[in-house]
């Protein structure tokens, strides 16, 4: 397998927008999980990743600022009974109640459709990390950028290959409107050492439009897990 290098990827993308990575680290022991965000306007900018109960929510960096919460202020990141949840928007909590009442990812998701923020209808993608490292992606998207019709794709990942990531974000690229992301998740490397990994990640997405990065490594026979969130600005 082909698998692409997740840092010249963001190298050469100044707003692929929200982003997750899901996979395995090249000795096996562990999963990791990384997501980001970036922003274009001010209310996207403002916001800063904070732990929450074993995951994060977004929070605004300055309250004042903040113009409109309903698509910037939400939890991507959250854990149920070992499987974590991540996605960039609040079908976090679609997600995690359908896992608690004995639903599915799948089936949460078909309830769900692309972001109401035209002319964009910024796609919905989705992750879940199961405790023995296997995982699935999803994004909703529009029909070629009409509302009228929703794609829904999943795509799932139960054994793993080490060293092996699956990335999938929001746009394309840059743009008026911004281009839904097209394909499948692509394969990218992973590494072993954490904080080394998410630094380069970081400094391999635009510095003018990164917001926050989220990054996770658990261990697959223990439960444990080390994080980094690393922000554009620092929280309050």
């Amino acid at each position: 397998m082909k698998r692409n290098d997740l840092c010249a990827l963001l190298r050469a993308n100044s707003y692929p927008g929200r982003g997750i990575v899901l996979g395995k680290t090249p000795d096996g022991m562990r999963s990791l999980l990384v997501y980001f965000i970036m922003g274009r306007s001010e209310n996207s900018r403002n916001r800063v990743f904070v732990s929450a109960q074993g995951g994060i929510r977004t929070q605004a960096f300055d309250p004042e600022k903040l113009t409109d919460p309903s698509l910037v202020i939400y939890a991507p990141v959250r854990v149920l009974d070992g499987k974590t949840i991540v996605t960039n928007g609040d079908q976090t909590d679609t997600i995690f109640d359908a896992l608690l009442n004995g639903g599915s990812f799948q089936s949460a998701l078909r309830s769900r459709e692309f972001e109401p923020d035209a002319p964009n209808y910024t796609p919905r993608i989705s992750g879940l990390m199961q405790r023995d490292g296997s995982y699935a992606l999803s994004i909703l998207k529009s029909a070629g950028g009409d509302p009228a019709g929703c794609e829904r794709f999943f795509f799932e990942y139960p054994n793993p290959i080490p060293g092996t990531g699956h990335f999938i974000h929001t746009y394309e690229g840059d743009g008026n409107p911004l281009p839904s992301f097209l394909g499948e998740p692509v394969p990218v490397a992973m590494e072993n050492d954490l904080n080394p990994f998410a630094q380069s990640i970081w400094d391999s997405l635009h510095p003018e439009n990164r917001v926050s990065l989220f990054v996770r490594a658990c261990d697959i026979r223990s439960g444990e897990f080390e994080t980094v969130i690393i922000n554009q600005n620092e929280p309050n």
